[in-house]
């Protein structure tokens, strides 16, 4: 019986587990915007630290520019994870032919 599921999952028909169409490229948009949205969830995470670590510096100059420095590379994360995420969708829907 999981021969036939494999088989119907591999043509792009519906798999009747999951309920909708299985194929390689929509396993992959899946599998990378899971990932990139991990990547911006850490980012995100990377700015609050960044900021707690600004608001506790208590004026030390050091502990503002790592500060600074964390926020700003925590920013830069997060602007190269969007654009990933739109390029991974364009590339996708362009050169596979799937839309996304």
């Amino acid at each position: 019986m999981n021969k036939i599921f494999t088989m119907l999952a591999a043509n792009g028909l519906p798999d009747p587990i999951q309920g909708k169409n299985t194929n390689l490229s929509n396993s992959i948009v899946g599998i990378l915007n899971g990932v990139i949205g991990i990547l911006g969830i850490v980012a995100v995470v990377v700015i609050i630290i960044g900021g707690i670590g600004y608001m506790t510096s208590a004026g030390d100059a050091g502990k503002v520019k790592k500060a600074k420095d964390t926020i700003l590379y925590g920013v830069i994360g997060l602007v190269i994870v969007v654009l990933s995420f739109a390029i991974v969708n364009f590339v996708i829907a362009n050169v596979i032919g799937n839309n996304v």
